[in-house]
This record gives structure tokens, sequence and C-alpha cells, in this order.
């Protein structure tokens, strides 16, 4: 349990949320792109983006144009490595 869930009596944290990482974008995200440069980190940096449905291939698309490895996954889902 978090220190908040302690502090508010043990309800549930409410799910995390966010907005898509595409620039001028304002919608909710619902996918993550999580990503890392091979050239600078090793498999255990991991760096995540938030995407809506119309912006996570494009963003997708971005990162792997550039040689970076990227896992797809629901928002709030998390990874420990990108190979």
């Amino acid at each position: 349990m978090s220190l908040l869930g302690m502090l508010d009596g043990g309800a549930s944290a409410p799910e995390p949320s966010a907005v898509c990482s595409s620039a001028g974008c304002s919608a909710q995200a619902a996918h993550a792109l999580h990503w890392r440069n091979p050239r600078i980190h090793d498999a255990d940096r991991v760096k995540t983006w938030a995407a809506c449905a119309e912006h996570r291939e494009s963003l997708a698309a971005w990162l792997r144009s550039r040689g970076f490895p990227v896992v797809e996954t629901a928002f709030g889902e998390t990874v420990e490595r990108v190979a």
C-alpha cells in the first residue's frame, strides 16, 4: 500500500492519467511507448511517452526511424527493459 493509500484509509488510488506526448495534442493517453536510445543507454534504461489512439503509430514510427527500440503497452503498464 502506498503512503497516500494509508493516509486516505486504504482507498485505492485513482488510475494514472496523462496527456498525449504528440506536440499540440491534448487528448487523454490510452497507450504507452516505452523506448530507449541504444547508443547511450543500456536495455534497463526505459523512457516512456504517452500516446492517444490517433498518435500512437506516428510517435512509434518517429522513434523507430531513429533506430530506437520501442515496446507498446496500454497506458499505465510498465516494462523493465527495452531490448
